[in-house]
């Protein structure tokens, strides 16, 4: 696909010797990508991939996965990247998907190709063909119900990285098969950058990894942050190359930035913003200790209805392959974020369906939640509603404890705590110790509403 010359020849630009990926601890050149670009090109045209394939790909970051991509979204074909992440779910998502052919990429980089007998027919193909344009379908995390397949005009998304940006050294941390692994695989290396690949997210991997290669931004989670602060890795590894932390996917509990801020006064804190439906927005965060968000820029429009975030943009995406399409008939995207705004920035307080309507009250689970991790003692906290007779809902937090407290006396010192920081209706009156972790494969809260 012509549309797509250009991130060719930005990996170009950047010089045949220059460092494109550290992967498993070996580096991987731009010139090396350039040339398995090419060898992917002859690949499928030998083995009888047509633009009209959906073909998964099954990878984590990796040179080839690099590669195989750029080359998939210039034959045009519409692009499914899933990863180990998505494995109890893998076989819905490709009949979802109506996937014809799987290439899977083992864990030294070699591929198998599996072909299935499946002709997509889905309205939303046919519309992508008639343009002639690559696709990508990204799956919702369906942590709070089903996931959604969602399509995308790839090179719509792609679009955004013809505009030039500093290149740093990245840490891959956000999955391949997420909107912000490929905004981050993508931003880095049209911009000369190189992309730092880890073998798992523990906090220790990630910190020797940011050491070892000076990593100057890590993109992430604020659940990844909140066990970064608490796993004892930062004693072992103090990260002085960082210049950058960017955290999204999931709103960010107050009490964590702060601490956050305390232990790294000297790095750029910045929170981003964007969906699998709509990509990664531009953004600048009113401080490094503020939540406030000044979100947009070229090719996004925003807008606050009746408290709901709205976007509008040229990278929104065609619609679910498996849901109706919440995108207005002006072609305004209904988010469903509740937010506040301010002089042009926003307040974000997270999903309308996480939301605990308790005897007609609102309450947003990141609010309790920050409260809750500033107590002494708890590792990590998730809140979510559940039916009651008299209230409609109640709250309910889920803890993980470093103390010995028995549940009693926990929720004892719990209510005293939260008494003094939240009105009497976001107390939670009911709590569960975990034993578990909270957060699924991408490092995002697991909530059941």
């Amino acid at each position: 696909m012509n549309g797509l010359q250009f991130l060719e020849d930005r990996f170009a630009a950047a010089g045949s010797e220059s460092t494109a990926l550290i992967w498993q601890d070996r580096t991987v050149t731009y010139g090396w990508v350039l040339d398995a670009i090419a060898g992917w090109r002859r690949y499928l045209v030998d083995a009888g991939v047509g633009a009209r394939d959906v073909v998964s790909l099954t990878a984590e970051f990796s040179p080839n996965a690099t590669a195989l991509m750029v080359a998939l979204a210039e034959h045009g074909c519409t692009i499914v990247p899933l990863t180990s992440s998505v494995a109890a779910t893998r076989e819905e998502f490709l009949e979802t998907a109506q996937v014809t052919i799987d290439i899977n990429l083992e864990k030294d980089d070699s591929a198998t190709l599996t072909r299935f007998a499946r002709v997509p027919d889905h309205p939303l193909y046919l519309k992508l063909w008639a343009s002639q344009r690559p696709g990508l379908i990204l799956f919702s995390s369906g942590s709070s119900g089903r996931s959604k397949a969602v399509l995308h005009d790839f090179q719509n998304i792609l679009e955004k990285f013809r505009e030039p940006r500093p290149g740093k050294c990245t840490l891959a941390f956000l999955l391949f098969d997420h909107i912000g692994g490929i905004n981050t695989l993508f931003h880095v290396l049209s911009n000369g950058g190189t992309v730092v690949t880890v073998s798992d997210r523990s906090p220790a991997v990630v910190c020797e990894a940011i050491e070892k290669y000076q990593v100057e931004l890590l993109p992430t989670s604020p659940t990844f942050l909140n066990l970064l602060l608490i796993s004892g890795a930062l004693d072992r590894f103090p990260l002085r190359s960082l210049r950058t932390i960017t955290y999204g996917t999931e709103v960010m509990p107050e009490s964590t930035l702060f601490r956050l801020r305390a232990r790294f006064p000297d790095v750029v804190l910045l929170q981003t913003y964007g969906l699998s439906e709509v990509g990664i927005l531009r953004s600048r965060s009113e401080s490094s200790d503020s939540l406030w968000v000044r979100i947009g820029g070229n090719g996004f429009d925003t807008r606050v209805v009746d408290g709901m975030l709205e976007i509008r943009s040229s990278s929104t995406m065609l619609g679910y392959l498996n849901a109706p399409s919440p995108i207005t008939a002006d072609g305004w995207f209904m988010t469903g974020d509740a937010v506040e705004e301010r002089d042009g920035l926003f307040r974000i307080f997270g999903r309308k369906s996480e939301q605990i309507n308790v005897g007609g009250e609102k309450v947003f689970p990141a609010e309790i939640e920050s409260v809750l991790h500033a107590m002494e003692g708890v590792a990590d906290v998730c809140v979510h509603g559940e039916p009651h007779a008299i209230v409609g809902n109640m709250v309910v937090a889920t803890v993980r404890l470093t103390t010995d407290e028995t549940l009693a006396q926990f929720r004892h010192r719990m209510v005293q705590h939260c008494r003094a920081h939240l009105a009497p209706f976001k107390v939670p009156q009911k709590v569960v110790l975990g034993r578990g972790e909270l957060h699924g494969g991408r490092f995002k809260k697991r909530r059941v509403v």
